[in-house]
């Protein structure tokens, strides 16, 4: 008879209480970067997350019979996505669990339970609702910190996953660090100069009244959707979940560190976008369980606005695919790199990458770059 007893989540004690565990199996945790709990709270909200428009899911929490928490896992369906690949996919998120082979069988069982009674016929994951949640367990790299868009695991999670049986390789992920450079690559000099005139493509830095009433957060975002419809298991974002980022993220942006590239000769149109930010890797671990309050806010506040911190996280980059061949890339970095300088980053962060994107890749040629990630979305047939 199995020790562990799966529950479902139900109030919002319970999704406390899910949330939570995240914080107390990674305390002390030097790699792990904890996610803020009200962050976790809109994303995991029914009533909230615009995902739900076209997603629906269900959380499950793990325990032994002494009521001491074991694990926890999010079992989604976005029938978006799974209408844009022609699968059917229940998505696996939110998965920590202690090193209990019972505990993490226990866990992916009401997943695919849950699947089944949907009519799915695939496991995958880790995903979340969009490709803006974490996604895609670390599976080398253990020592290295970790980003606020990434998860981080423990080195136990992927050997589970080995001992579990059943899954496969549905796609792998890298991510660089990427060190700033004493001055700007020639190589991207040059052809910034070249593209802006033989192309007559040109720099954009906005301004919060572009962003909030010019119609410019918008337009990144749906820039974004075109630029991402191809990759691995992408789902559009909708007009409520773009509305939704802008207002999360926006307000408190550095707009210097956000490049758009536009078109002149066709009207000043968006053809690439650079969405980076302050690493806030080290401000968050000083966010005790994930609150702001009482002296979280400080810590962010610094790395946010007075850029107390050494890196920079790559957070969206996207160019449309008629301008990659064109250099806009190049254009975009040309303008960064120099304000990185002024701002005394030393590395930056990548995010993930899918492995056989080489055009992604190729965009760090010239910089000094490490390979210091890697990770995985696992499939299992139901």
């Amino acid at each position: 008879m199995s020790s562990v007893t799966i529950k479902k989540v139900k109030t919002r004690k319970d999704l406390e209480k899910f949330i939570d565990f995240h914080y107390d199996l990674y305390e002390g945790c030097e790699q792990d970067v904890p996610n803020l709990f009200s962050d976790e709270m809109k994303t995991l909200d029914k009533t909230k997350n615009a995902a739900f428009e076209f997603s629906e899911a269900e959380y499950f929490m793990a325990f032994y019979k002494d009521g001491r928490m074991a694990g926890r896992v999010a079992a989604i369906i976005n029938h978006r996505a799974n209408k844009r690949w022609g699968r059917k996919c229940v998505r696996f998120g939110w998965i920590d669990f202690v090193d209990d082979i019972e505990v993490s069988a226990a866990l992916f069982k009401a997943v695919e339970d849950y699947g089944r009674s949907k009519g799915m016929d695939e496991m995958i994951g880790p995903l979340g609702f969009t490709d803006l949640d974490p996604e895609g367990m670390l599976t080398w790299g253990f020592d290295q910190l970790g980003t606020m868009a990434t998860i981080y695991n423990y080195p136990y999670y992927p050997e589970h996953m080995e001992k579990l049986g059943g899954f496969d390789k549905d796609n792998d992920y890298v991510e660089f660090k990427l060190m700033v450079p004493e001055k700007v690559p020639e190589k991207y000099t040059k052809i910034a100069e070249m593209i802006q005139k033989r192309y007559n493509l040109h720099v954009r830095k906005l301004t919060k009244k572009d962003v909030f009433e010019g119609g410019y957060g918008k337009k990144m975002f749906d820039l974004i959707n075109t630029c991402f419809k191809d990759l691995y298991g992408y789902s559009e974002l909708s007009e409520r979940q773009i509305e939704q980022y802008i207002d999360m993220y926006f307000p408190l942006a550095d707009l210097s560190l956000i490049t758009v590239v536009e078109d002149w000769n066709e009207g000043n149109k968006p053809v690439a976008v650079g969405i980076t930010i302050p690493s806030l890797s080290r401000a968050l671990q000083k966010c005790r369980r994930g609150r702001l309050f009482p002296f979280g806010w400080w810590h962010v506040l610094r790395a946010l606005k007075a850029h107390k911190t050494e890196g920079v996280d790559l957070l969206l980059l996207g160019v449309l695919p008629e301008y990659r061949m064109k250099g806009a890339n190049a254009l975009m970095f040309s303008d960064l790199i120099p304000r990185y300088q002024a701002y005394g980053f030393k590395w930056g962060e990548s995010q993930v990458e899918m492995e056989t994107n080489e055009n992604v890749q190729s965009q760090w040629q010239y910089l000094d770059t490490t390979l210091h990630k890697r990770r995985r979305c696992y499939k299992k047939w139901l």
